[in-house]
């Protein structure tokens, strides 16, 4: 089976090794010259609504899914009219718009921090009179690690603020006093099985993700799974999805869905009897899910900007070491870690052995 992604990042090659056991093939529709996935299968060279390549994607490969969701909706839209596209474009309509994406937990009666659609500075003017401060200001699409929003706290970060964001279509939310950051990674298949792994605690910095690490027996993981279980129902949903909450008062506040693999799902691939990566490319393909269960307590740090001494990450035991074959640079991730351990005391240690990696 040749299984066609687009999008060319560390996701579509963490998705190849995955699918190359099981006797897949890959190919890549990325602008990027460099794309880094590239090295794990074929490589087409062109935008994500060059028509004619993505004819040539779908005449190549057996069915299509994609690696992030800022590729625009049409471009599923178009490719299903010749070949199977997992997840839907209208999933990915929905997911990758902040206003549709909120508007629709609302709908279904999970709870979300108030938020307003903005479209001029006179909307975020009467937006912050009604939710109040402090608020964040974010663009309905594309922002990602903290780019394209703005935490407000104070009337005079308010002034101008919409036309600093690029004039485009925002939401402005309700700041959340929130006790934790968790997420939950859910797949589900073709015929509507769906499976979840454990709720993740989340650590973030600038807005990036910097530790992942898998809960034992979260008193909230029922919660998660039946608000996660609503969205995929509602969009019929096929793959891998992430669910992001925020602990609030022993509850849930939703933050948003990423309708794809995601990076607090990296610690799967050692810690999980079947990855986050394999059980999506299940899915898509119409094979029997894997095992969600952990093997282990397991931890997840990214390595942002650059990538430590390879010999001094895999001296620590039990950590395992992804390098995405990417460029160095400021911001970007371009490498994880993952540690896995019997107990959480040791863990803990491994972490900590990791981020002294990280700091120096």
């Amino acid at each position: 089976m040749k299984i066609g992604v687009i999008g060319g990042g560390q996701l579509g090659r963490m998705l190849a090794l995955a699918g190359t056991p099981l006797g897949m093939n890959f190919a890549f529709l990325d602008p990027a010259p460099d794309a880094c996935a590239a090295a794990l299968g074929e490589h087409l060279r062109a935008d994500y609504g060059d028509q004619a390549h993505l004819r040539q994607l779908a005449e190549e490969v057996d069915l299509v899914t994609f690696e992030f969701e800022s590729v625009p909706a049409e471009t599923v839209a178009f490719l299903s009219q010749f070949v199977p596209v997992y997840p839907s474009a209208e999933a990915l309509r929905i997911a990758r718009d902040r206003w549709f994406e909120k508007s629709m937990f609302k709908d279904l009666g999970i709870p979300t921090p108030a938020f307003a659609d903005i479209q001029s500075q006179a909307d975020l003017d009467a937006a912050v009179a009604s939710i109040g401060l402090p608020a964040v200001l974010k663009t309905r699409t594309l922002g990602y690690d903290g780019k394209g929003q703005k935490v407000l706290r104070t009337p005079q970060d308010v002034v101008d603020t919409f036309a600093e964001l690029g004039s485009v279509p925002c939401l402005l939310e309700g700041f959340v006093p929130f006790t934790g950051e968790v997420s939950l990674i859910a797949v589900r298949a073709r015929d509507g099985e769906t499976r979840f792994y454990p709720l993740v605690h989340n650590t973030h910095d600038s807005g990036i993700l910097r530790l992942s690490i898998a809960s034992t027996d979260h008193p909230l993981q029922a919660l998660a799974e039946d608000y996660a279980s609503r969205v995929l129902k509602q969009l019929d949903y096929v793959g891998v999805l992430a669910f992001e909450f925020f602990e609030v008062d022993g509850g849930l506040k939703a933050n948003e869905i990423a309708p794809r693999v995601h990076n607090s799902g990296h610690w799967t691939t050692e810690g999980a009897e079947c990855s986050q990566f394999e059980n999506h490319l299940r899915a898509v393909a119409g094979l029997p899910l894997g095992s969600t269960a952990k093997v282990g307590e397991s931890a997840m740090l990214n390595f942002i900007g650059e990538v430590p001494a390879v010999e001094k990450v895999i001296a620590i035991d039990d950590c395992h070491l992804h390098h995405y074959g990417k460029a160095f640079k400021a911001g970007r991730k371009v490498g994880h870690a993952t540690v896995r351990s019997h107990d959480r005391a040791t863990l803990d240690r491994q972490v900590k052995r990791v981020e002294a990696l990280i700091k120096n």
